[in-house]
């Protein structure tokens, strides 16, 4: 799955537009790589998030397509 859509749909990023805005800023790297919002995000990855000051860590724990609200938490884990 493309992380600016994984991003959404985890709403870790609420908007899908702003997610592929963060990565084409380059504030967006799988593994310490920074990603365009085309790359696809795996199982066991490492998602580093810039928001200012704030640097962000999420394991990817799981990937599906469809996921209802209450249930994004057990997709990634806060590192």
């Amino acid at each position: 799955m493309r992380i600016d859509k994984y991003l959404k749909l985890t709403r870790i990023i609420k908007r899908r537009t702003i997610a592929q805005e963060a990565c084409d800023q380059g504030r967006v790297s799988i593994n310490n790589k920074v990603v365009k919002a085309s790359n696809n995000v795996k199982v066991g990855d490492v998602i580093q998030i810039q928001f200012g000051e704030k640097l962000l860590k999420y394991e990817v724990l799981d990937i599906k397509e469809h996921v209802k609200k209450e249930d994004t938490e057990s997709l990634y884990r806060m590192l």
